[in-house]
Order: structure tokens, then sequence, then C-alpha cells
């Protein structure tokens, strides 16, 4: 009862979180002065295109873009009605994209699980190598195996993800025949699930997994290993040694469980900063996300577009947190639903 309580707070929060989160978003899109139908109704006047000029007004007109700041956000927002009713982002309208011409969900719709698929193979490839590679670094600090460790994760911080795509992007095709570009093969774009796509999908993954992750998998390493480094100095592990207790059971009971909460905290923070973080490398692999998307649309100043670009990866940052305590109130005994005793 006392999880289900502390999940069902934490959820009212995010809930509250996010609508901030929307204000801000808002916000700070619109700050720039003009925006991409501004910008085009100056253009056509500047070339005495009237006909351009009425359509522009019109949009302006139907998507609420001449009325009040504050309007425009509660009409976007979903919770006053426009000139179509009530239509906007708690109704599941996305609003219009300017630059591309298309209502945004069409747009985002394959994009969007195209970048949760990506993200999440990335996220996998980070705590799948991170982990172990953690562990045995500390477990075996100041030896060849640690030494090695450092210099991989080293590398794999000072190396920028662009360079390591194009790098990836030759050789890999050269000697490994790995696909170049896009997440899977051109006849099977459009086409329902099958076992050909599947594979074709997971052979495109393993480039944009291993630039993707590999950043955060070293980062993570690096972090892991001193966490754990810091708790194999304390007393208890050496009254734990003095025992008799087996140096892997010894490691995995007490300091492993300690120095793993960082790890679990990352998952709040994790995919949302490898979404923004892998715009670049999206560009360069020509890769079907919402990051070419949300890069295209700050620049055109495409307000409905990139507002709910900008909106998806603040909600992937509240799940995850969500999801980081719900685990770490789990793992770890001292954690304490609502910060108290109960």
């Amino acid at each position: 009862m006392a999880l289900l309580r502390f999940a069902v707070f934490r959820f009212l929060t995010m809930l509250a979180t996010l609508v901030v989160v929307s204000v801000l978003v808002f916000l700070i899109i619109t700050l720039p002065p003009g925006d991409y139908l501004s910008n085009q109704i100056n253009e056509l006047r500047a070339t005495g295109q009237s006909a351009g000029i009425a359509k522009a007004e019109f949009l302006r007109a139907e998507y609420s873009l001449d009325q009040p700041l504050y309007k425009q956000y509660l009409i976007w927002a979903g919770f006053m009605p426009g000139p179509h009713g009530f239509a906007g982002l708690l109704q599941g309208e996305f609003g219009w994209s300017f630059e591309f011409d298309k209502p945004v969900a069409d747009l985002v719709g394959g994009a969007l699980w195209m970048t949760v698929l990506v993200n999440l193979a990335a996220v996998l490839f980070i705590y799948a190598v991170a982990l172990p590679l953690g562990i045995l670094a500390a477990a075996k600090s100041k030896t060849w195996v640690d030494y090695t460790s450092a210099f991989v994760g080293y590398l794999g911080l000072a190396t920028p993800n662009f360079l390591l795509a194009l790098i990836l992007f030759y050789y890999g095709n050269r000697y490994l025949n790995l696909p170049i570009g896009g997440l899977m093969d051109p006849q099977y774009e459009g086409q329902p699930m099958s076992f050909g796509k599947m594979k074709s999908v997971l052979i495109h993954l393993i480039i944009p997994t291993f630039v993707i992750g590999t950043s955060g998998a070293a980062a993570m390493m690096q972090r892991l290993r001193a966490n754990l480094l810091d708790e194999l100095g304390k007393p208890y592990v050496e009254t734990a040694r003095a025992k008799g207790m087996s140096e892997p059971r010894m490691l995995t009971k007490y300091p492993l469980r300690v120095a793993f909460n960082p790890f679990v905290a990352d998952i709040g923070t994790l995919l949302p900063s490898l979404i923004s973080g892998s715009v670049l490398v999206s560009v360069v692999l020509g890769l079907q996300t919402i990051g070419p998307l949300l890069l295209t649309a700050l620049k055109s100043q495409d307000l409905f577009l990139s507002a709910f670009v900008l909106m998806f990866v603040a909600l992937l940052t509240l799940i995850g947190t969500l999801v980081s305590d719900l685990l770490l109130a789990l793992l770890d005994p001292r954690i304490r639903f609502g910060g108290r005793e109960r």
C-alpha cells in the first residue's frame, strides 16, 4: 500500500510538472520575434504575392496565432476552445506543421516509434556494457583490467558521436557489409511488420545503437566504478571479509546494491539525453527519428511541430524519473516513501 500511495503521488506530481513544462516550452519557443507564418507574410509582401498573404493570414486565424499569447497557449494545450472547439494536446490534436504543410500527428507518427526503438536499443546497450565493465574495473582495481576499461571509457567519452558515426558508416559497410543509412531496407518502408522487416530493422540498428550508446556507456561505467570503489573501502566491507564471506557474494550483497543507486537514477535522464544528443547522428546516418524534425522545426520557427517534439522529450523525462523513483524505493531499504518511516 505504501508503494501504491507513493506511485499515485508521484504520478500526480508528474502531471502537474508536465503542465508547468508545457507553459515553459510554449513561452521559450515564442520568445524569438516572429514565427513561421509572420516570416512568410513578410516575404510575400516583399514580392507582392497577395494570394499567398491571404492564405497565411487565414492560417494565423485558423490556429489562433492572431490571439494574445496566453490564449494561444490555452488553445494549444486544450484548456480553452479555439476556432474548432476544444482541439489541443489534451484532446490528441497536435496542431499543424507549417514547414511541411501537414498535421503534426501525421508527420511524427512513424518518427516516434523509430525514435523510441533506436534509443531503447541504445539504453539496453549502455546497461549491458557499463554494468559488467564497471563492476570488473572496481573489483580488479589498479590492474590491467582496470586500466584497459578506463582507456576504453575515456576514448568513448572523447570521441564525438557524429565522427564515430562517419567512421562506422564507412568501415562497417566496407568490411562487414552493414547497411548504410536508414532503419530498414527501402522495400519494407510502409509495409506491415514481418520477419524480413524485423531482421532488416535489427541489422540497421547495429551502428546507430553503438554510436548513440558509446558515450553514455563510458560515462556510466566510470561512475559505477567510482561508486563501487568508494563502498569497497568502507568498514562494513572489511568486516564482511573478516567473517569469511566470499568476495563475489560480499560484492553483490552489499556494496553493489548501494553503488547501483545512481545507475537506476540515471533512467530518468538517459532517454531524453540520448534523443537530444543523437540529432546530429540521426542526420549523418539518415535515421527517420524526431531529431532531424526538431532541428528543421527550430530553424524555421515551426511552432506546433517543435513544441510537440519538446513535450515528447519532457514526457519521456518524467516517465523515466517516475520509474527510477519506484525502482530506487524497492532497491534501497534506506529510502522511505514520502520521506518518513512507514
